[in-house]
């Protein structure tokens, strides 16, 4: 299969892709997810996260030392154990459903029935191609079925699934899903809007482009619901 016909739909489908021709370094250029879900194996939380960051320290002062770095200086000998607990506890948290925030529905007393917007939710991420930062800001929208949950909690769901390795459409398609069973209806809106790390410091090296991925559900599909929720969000809707 060619590369170009490797899209998100073809995933969502559910549609066998045979990405047998594609080097990895393909996959890595092109920016091509494989999966909407994050592939995980089956035993990823059978060790705890003590060990974990043991392991990963090990790894990582192998890393450090092939490179030629050493590790008797101040400065460096406290660096494995620092990304160790980094991954583990801070921007891979997300990978483990234990630190999944919860939620709690309430009823939408003041019959509120128009589209709410969360916007300008700042985000950071990893490319999971080559493990370098994904940052912007990610915008939300839903429309209440009776039910309503709290403004933090748009906030939180963003960061939980950023914080994983991750491609951008399969993060805003894994926000949107989350925000659709939670609130329990089709009407959600997530537009992310973003730079990579892995494009401007290393590659083409580009730093002026960003990138914008969306997702429209229910009445967000609708073109006059669609640009509204973009003109809430500062984006053009003339083109």
């Amino acid at each position: 299969m060619k590369q170009k016909e490797i899209t998100l739909n073809t995933l969502l489908d559910g549609k066998n892709i045979n990405l047998s021709a594609i080097s990895t370094e393909d996959i890595g250029n092109e920016h091509i997810s494989t999966s909407v879900e994050t592939p995980m194996r089956a035993d990823a939380f059978a060790i705890s996260d003590e060990e974990k960051m043991a392991k990963i320290e090990a790894h990582f002062k192998g890393i450090m030392e092939t490179l030629g770095l050493d590790l008797k200086d101040d400065s460096l000998k406290g660096t494995p154990e620092r990304v160790a607990k980094m991954y583990v506890k801070e921007i891979f948290n997300g990978l483990n459903p234990a630190n999944k925030p919860k939620i709690a529905l309430f009823e939408n007393r003041y019959q509120y029935n128009q589209m709410l917007v969360e916007k300008d939710i700042t985000f950071y991420s990893n490319c999971e191609h080559h493990f370098v930062p994904i940052f912007g800001k990610a915008h939300v929208a839903y429309i209440s079925n009776g039910k309503v949950i709290g403004l933090s909690k748009l906030n939180r769901i963003v960061q939980y699934y950023s914080k994983r390795p991750q491609v951008q459409e399969r993060l805003t398609m894994q926000i949107a899903k989350e925000l659709q069973m939670v609130l329990q209806t089709d009407d959600v809106a997530v537009l992310i809007d973003a730079k990579h790390l892995c494009v401007s410091s290393r590659g083409v090296q580009d730093i002026n482009s960003a990138t914008v991925s969306s997702f429209y559900g229910g009445k967000f599909a609708e073109e006059a619901t669609k640009k509204e929720f973009l003109t809430y969000v500062g984006m053009r809707t003339d083109y």
